[in-house]
């Protein structure tokens, strides 16, 4: 029997070829789809607070302080970041989602800020105060009509440091932005961008010396707030990212405890703005 080599070599060849580019071709990146992972992150953050208008109210005393500033207080970097039996010392931020879809996501998170009023300032005070003779915080009685008023520490102490803590849930949307920067191996590292809109309850601990009674020093559902964000995040070998994000929104607290007397309120809405660098984890169960 007669072999045609030419034929058999050009149909050996084209075995060999065939066979190396199905071994060769590529499974899909574990980047290319979201849908079903789960993603976790811890953070720290820096605030800020517009002005506001806080009411002190109670049996004996109905006033206002007026344009109320107030700062956060940060930790800087510091490992009570990571220790357990101090982590509620710095401002930080918990989150927990799942991808929806590759595009959309939905999470609970904790953000854990702080807000300290800024006391021992001339404020303008509206109102009355009209304590018992024999109570310490009776030098402050008098009537005020949209008068100044030195807001010292003997009659206002007004922090939320255990902490403003914003319970909340989310709904987001994530995309893949690696291409603009000429990323090809997104299993590498990928730049993604995300944006979210939030909603959820003030859960504080607020730290309050008012009228030179005793403090109220538990933890109270106090109010509302609602967010918005933009994140850039980075994730580094698929599994690992870290995510800057700018976070603002609206808080009105209408229920806010101050003194061991259940009668003793506060209320107070304002805005907020936080900075937040996250460290976290994506993955499938």
């Amino acid at each position: 029997m007669t072999i045609n080599f030419n034929r058999a070599l050009i149909i050996g060849v084209t075995l060999f070829y065939s066979t190396l580019g199905a071994q060769t071709q590529e499974s899909p990146k574990y980047t290319s789809s979201n849908k079903g992972k789960f993603f976790i992150s811890w953070a720290g953050n820096r605030d800020s607070y517009s002005k506001s208008d806080i009411r002190f109210k109670g049996k004996d005393y109905d006033f206002t302080i007026k344009d109320a500033t107030a700062k956060d207080k940060p930790k800087g970097w510091h490992v009570d970041y990571i220790n357990p039996t101090r982590i509620t010392i710095p401002q930080t931020n918990f989150k927990l989602g799942y991808f929806i879809s590759n595009h959309y996501m939905v999470s609970f998170g904790v953000d854990h800020m702080k807000y300290v009023m800024n006391r021992d300032k001339y404020r303008t005070a509206d109102g009355y105060i009209n304590l018992p003779e024999d109570e310490l915080g009776s030098t402050y009685n008098g009537v005020y009509n949209n008068e100044t008023l030195f807001v010292s520490s003997d009659l206002l102490k007004f922090e939320h440091t255990n902490g403003l803590n914003y319970v909340y849930t989310e709904f987001a949307r994530y995309d893949d932005i690696s291409s603009i920067f000429g990323i090809k191996n997104t299993d590498t590292f990928q730049i993604n961008i995300t944006e979210g809109l939030g909603a959820g309850v003030l859960y504080p601990k607020t730290n309050t010396t008012l009228l030179q009674k005793e403090r109220y020093d538990e933890f109270h559902v106090s109010g509302y707030g609602l967010s918005a964000n933009v994140g850039l995040n980075f994730t580094l070998y698929k599994h690992f990212f870290v995510q800057l994000e700018a976070k603002g929104g609206y808080i009105d607290m209408n229920d806010i405890r101050t003194t061991n007397d259940s009668a003793d309120r506060a209320e107070q809405h304002f805005l907020f703005f936080q900075r937040i660098i996250a460290f976290g984890g994506i993955f499938r169960i």
